[in-house]
Parts: structure tokens; C-alpha cells; sequence
């Protein structure tokens, strides 16, 4: 169950990145594109740095809660997984 809400997300991350992603491209051009391609953290800074004058605030709190479940779920995951080899 956890790891299914784990992967819930790791696609919501994949899609909230992809939508920074494009508007990082059209703003800042290929250069700073591929270096957020590379660096998601990069990314994720200037999608917040951006967000009010983007408009993109509400891709970026998604974003921000989709890392937030991912780490609390994938840590449950990990745990329940633990317990079930050790009983």
C-alpha cells in the first residue's frame, strides 16, 4: 500500500518537474534547460524563485507536497518492508 503511494509520488513529481522544465526552457533557453535536466534541484529552486512572476505557484506547492508524500511514503514503504523480513 505504501509503495503504491509512494509511486502516486514519484509521478506526481515527474509531472510537476516536466512543467517547471518547460517553462525553465523558455525563460532562461537551452543552456540553463539541460542544467535543470541535469540538477532537479536547480529545478525546483528557481520554479520557487519564479513561481509569482510565472504564475506557477500552485504546480509548485504540488510539487513541494508530492516530495513531501513521496519521502513519508517511500520511508513507510521501506519500513513495512523491514518488518515483513523480520517478524
Amino acid at each position: 500500500m505504501f509503495q503504491l503511494l509512494a509511486l502516486i509520488g514519484l509521478l506526481g513529481n515527474v509531472v510537476c518537474a516536466i512543467m517547471v522544465l518547460i517553462k525553465l526552457f523558455k525563460e532562461k533557453g537551452v543552456l540553463h534547460g539541460i542544467l535543470g535536466i541535469i540538477c532537479g534541484l536547480y529545478t525546483f529552486i528557481w520554479g520557487w524563485i519564479e513561481s509569482g512572476r510565472l504564475g506557477i505557484k500552485n504546480v509548485m506547492l504540488a510539487w513541494t507536497a508530492f516530495i513531501v508524500l513521496q519521502i513519508i511514503f517511500g520511508t513507510m514503504a521501506s519500513m513495512s518492508a523491514g518488518h515483513a523480513m523480520h517478524p
